[in-house]
């Protein structure tokens, strides 16, 4: 027979136990990703090759090994590039590293959105998303999302 009080004696070894997980679970923040430069490679008027230049910021205090990543970049709501890459690299803690990935595009179908718009000079809205792959035992995969603007003007 279990005395009437024994679910309070397990309700502080729960709390204690609680509270070493969180002791044991290692403070994590996602890495940056940015875009620091695109190059137009060669394509047709249907398919252009892009390779792009990303940035990797790791504001942790320990080595962040990337095993891959993969994105789609979408210009005015229409997916119009995407690409992956599988070399790994490491970003050192508290540093940054740059990569290049190839990135199959269609700028025809935003071109033509841009020939239909009514402000031609207006900024336009694009949308990177995809998923930096880590090699770490509480991080498998880190999700981005990108938003911003450029612009059609030429600089004056």
């Amino acid at each position: 027979m279990v005395p009437r009080n024994a679910g309070w004696l397990s309700l502080p070894l729960f709390v204690v136990w609680i509270a070493a997980c969180s002791l044991v679970a290692p403070h994590f923040e996602k890495p940056i990703l940015s875009v620091a430069g695109i190059e137009l490679v060669g394509g047709n008027l249907l398919q252009q090759n892009l390779m792009v230049t990303f940035n990797v910021e790791n504001p942790n205090d320990r080595a962040l090994p990337v095993t891959g990543l993969h994105a789609e970049l979408s210009v005015l709501d229409e997916r119009i590039a995407s690409g992956s890459v599988d070399r790994p690299f490491v970003v050192p803690a508290h540093g940054s590293t740059r990569f290049d990935m190839p990135i199959r595009a269609n700028l025809a179908l935003v071109l033509l959105k841009l020939s239909s718009r009514a402000d031609k000079n207006a900024d336009v809205p694009y949308e990177l998303i995809g998923a930096v792959n880590i090699d770490l035992p509480f991080l498998h995969e880190v999700p981005f999302r990108q938003h911003g603007e450029f612009s059609l003007k030429s600089p004056q």
